[in-house]
């Protein structure tokens, strides 16, 4: 797509649009639960690992193969390096997902199998239509060994980093989703 049809482009409303430097357009639709959810988080990283800590969201992330991802939110490795505007999967200790209606399989399995391969520690899929986290760990060749499921609205949830740090998820204070209202 040129740069001239990207500026006449209109694009819908709802979604977070995103250019690549290798020429993809990633359209990613944002909810009010979507973007509280990932506000939540980053007040959570910042409670846990500091003002400071090398945090990304909605970010390119270099992944081999053309795989790069624009997570909800990737924690990164302190000593974490850029190579030209980007950082590196291998510099990522944990990569988040915030579920939405329709971004649902791709969170739970799609995500989940292309993090795993790649290594990535920890992946947490954040699910505010069902009310849950679910924590995976040990990535393999085809995603991951474990996977743990957390219910919103029980506690604190404390998350173990590679590099020893913990990243804590406050379970009670995620969004939860507003009921629909009947517009008039």
């Amino acid at each position: 797509m040129s740069v001239d049809a990207i500026v006449h482009t209109e694009f819908p409303k709802g979604y977070t649009v995103l250019f690549g430097a290798d020429g993809k357009v990633i359209m990613t639709p944002q909810s009010f639960e979507h973007s509280n959810t990932i506000k939540s988080m980053q007040y959570d990283t910042i409670v846990s690992l500091g003002r400071h800590a090398k945090t990304a969201s909605d970010v390119y992330i270099d992944f081999p193969a053309d795989e790069n991802s624009a997570p909800d939110l990737a924690i990164l490795r302190e000593d974490a390096r850029r190579e030209g505007k980007r950082y590196s999967f291998e510099d990522v200790l944990l990569i988040s997902e915030v579920v939405s209606t329709s971004s649902a399989r791709k969170d739970y399995d799609d995500c989940t199998t292309k993090y795993g391969r790649y290594g990535i520690p920890v992946y947490l899929v954040v699910d505010p239509y069902a009310q849950e986290v679910v924590l995976h760990t040990q990535p393999t060749a085809t995603g991951y060994i474990a996977a743990h499921t957390h219910k919103y609205g029980t506690g604190k949830l404390p998350i173990p980093l590679a590099d020893g740090r913990t990243f804590t998820l406050d379970l009670d204070e995620l969004p939860r989703p507003e009921p629909e209202v009947d517009a008039r």
